[in-house]
């Protein structure tokens, strides 16, 4: 707490090395508050440490806030980085120069205005360390074990006396192959190389991780260039036959039976490009995310609703990018979820089907619901394709329930755990 003593209009606060020639070191400070306080208004604040507001580049001597470097070696008066979660920046004095010093201060002519007998209160945190720039050393080698006594006694420039001295007992111990703490120490080696040794293993196994990663990498480029290869080369042919048929079966020169034919053609075409299409999408390691795999499922059930009557409704939070998943697994619950779609559209004379994906603490749940007919479930399905939904969800680590009453609709849910950090295969 201090009190603006008479004559005093401005406010500086100055951070320095300054002191005796011989002292060098280092002094940190953070969190530097100055604040007016009064008895009967709220503390207002006068300076403060510029960095919560705006990080510091340093492009040029000036600090953002108007703080600025100065002294006889300013070079010393540094920024610093310190803790973590999150890291923090402060001022610093790095002094190891023993006949200069730095300072950081805020300049005069923007310094805040104050009034004589105001009272403020100067926070901060500090950290520092102080040492010795000119020291001189002495040796004594060879001394026998025991207990010495270490007089010191100062004299000015003249080598007359000044009446300071000082003792400092000093005790030379017995050799260290006598000393207990020696076969600590020799066990202490022992125990750490047994853990060096670990560690070795430990790197080599991570290694090798490195390896299969670097391979796994060679895998999916050449995933990404045969997806490249069959958009670009075989579904631009595909595509091709099915507009140069499509062409042929309205052309009224040809006989009816040909133009029928080219008909078959064409739809046989949009299939194959269809499919084209689906096997480009699993291949292509982009799309090996959960992100991926929803906007797939949508667009997949979207168009296979367009050519029925029946209303298509998505229910779908945000789904992360981050979340790996593999070709294998999109393929098989892909074709779970159009299994379940034709077997609304083909069996349960529903008016509108609900598509539910949900990923809660690594549990993914994907929801197929109509408002059909529903059937009775039994414990074990005579069509394929109930049973094939069940074994790709199996096949994968996870579950598909189907809940079905008569008259009341059907519900097949499934379920699959994601392991953090990997991808399901």
């Amino acid at each position: 707490m201090l009190t603006v003593p008479s004559h005093v209009s401005r406010l500086m606060v100055v951070i320095s090395s300054a002191g005796p020639p011989s002292t060098v070191g280092i002094y940190v400070v953070d969190n530097l508050v100055v604040s007016k306080s009064s008895d009967s208004l709220p503390s207002v604040v006068l300076i403060q440490s510029p960095f919560k507001e705006q990080p510091y580049h340093d492009v040029t001597n000036q600090l953002s806030g108007g703080w600025m470097r100065d002294g006889v070696h300013p070079s010393m008066a540094r920024i610093v980085k310190f803790g973590q979660h999150p890291e923090q920046e402060a001022f610093a004095i790095m002094d190891d120069d023993r006949i200069g010093h730095a300072e950081w201060h805020n300049p005069l002519d923007v310094a805040p205005k104050v009034t004589p007998g105001d009272r403020l209160v100067v926070e901060w945190n500090e950290m520092y360390s102080i040492g010795g720039g000119g020291g001189t050393l002495v040796e004594y080698n060879n001394l026998p074990p025991g207990n010495y006594q270490f007089h010191v006694e100062g004299v000015d420039i003249m080598g007359i006396p000044t009446g300071v001295e000082t003792s400092l007992n000093v005790f030379v111990p017995q050799p260290y192959w006598r000393m207990p703490w020696f076969w600590g120490a020799v066990f202490i080696v022992i125990v750490t190389a047994a853990l060096g040794a670990n560690r070795y293993l430990v790197w080599h196994r991570m290694r090798r991780v490195m390896l299969q990663l670097k391979n796994q990498q060679e895998l999916e480029r050449e995933r990404l260039r045969i997806a490249h290869d069959i958009h670009d080369d075989l579904g631009a042919r595909v595509t091709q036959i099915s507009l140069l048929s499509a062409m042929s079966q309205d052309n009224p020169t040809f006989p009816e039976k040909a133009r029928a034919d080219f008909d078959q053609i064409s739809q046989m075409s949009r299939e194959l490009v269809s499919a084209l299409y689906q096997t480009v999408w699993a291949v292509n390691p982009e799309n090996d995310n959960l992100d991926a795999l929803g906007n797939y499922l949508c667009q997949t059930v979207n168009q296979m609703c367009e050519r029925t009557q029946i209303r298509c409704r998505f229910h779908m939070l945000d789904l992360s990018r981050e979340v790996p998943v593999s070709s294998q697994t999109r393929h098989n619950i892909s074709m779970a979820v159009k299994e379940a779609v034709h077997n609304v559209i083909k069996h349960a004379k529903a008016s509108e089907v609900s598509i539910n994906v949900t990923f809660d603490e690594n549990l993914l749940t994907v929801s197929v619901q109509d408002n059909g007919c529903g059937f009775q479930p039994s414990g074990s399905f005579t069509g394929n394709g109930l049973t094939n939904m069940k074994r790709r969800l199996e096949d994968l680590g996870g579950s598909c329930i189907i809940e079905s009453q008569p008259g009341h609709g059907t519900t097949v849910r499934m379920c699959l755990i994601f392991r953090p950090s990997t991808k399901i295969t």
